[in-house]
């Protein structure tokens, strides 16, 4: 199963809007994430819903934060973008008949559940500023020592 980019890709967004846009249009956002401008509409439409941008249409319109990333937590983008699955394990989807894959199964789905409830409480502890604030902290890094960046071409907008 091919990971789900969907809420790094929003946190990316996210970061750009509160430093480096305004306003900024799905088309833009699709360059900026490397997808189409129907698949940023229906995860910008998520964030929305969650209060977290707002938007408006016609000339001069676009894409804009409601709140500051101090309070957005990874918890509400997580949601937002529909709670992808944050494991690609866990047990089969049928029933087994076999008693050893019952086994098998039943602690997978305990230990799974177990992990996803203490990783979705540290999600509501981190906020979006602070991965901003680790950006800034790595672009300075990179400008202090005056090497040009691999990958650091998104940032220039």
């Amino acid at each position: 199963m091919p990971r789900d980019l969907r809420m790094s890709r929003m946190l990316h967004v996210l970061i750009h809007m509160d430093r480096h846009v305004d306003r900024v249009t799905s088309d833009q956002i699709a360059g900026m994430i490397s997808t189409n401008a129907v698949v940023v509409r229906r995860m910008m439409a998520g964030l929305r819903e969650k209060g977290i941008v707002t938007s408006e249409k016609g000339h001069g319109g676009g894409w804009q934060l409601a709140r500051a990333l101090t309070g957005i937590t990874l918890r509400d983008v997580y949601e937002a973008v529909g709670c992808p699955p944050l494991f690609n394990i866990g047990p089969q989807a049928d029933p087994a008949e076999c008693l050893v894959e019952k086994a098998v199964d039943a602690r997978l789905e305990e230990t799974l559940q177990a992990a996803e409830a203490r990783l979705l409480e540290q999600f509501d502890q981190i906020v979006v500023e602070d991965l901003a604030q680790d950006f800034e902290r790595r672009f300075a890094e990179l400008r202090e020592g005056a090497v040009e960046p691999q990958g650091m071409a998104c940032h220039a907008s």
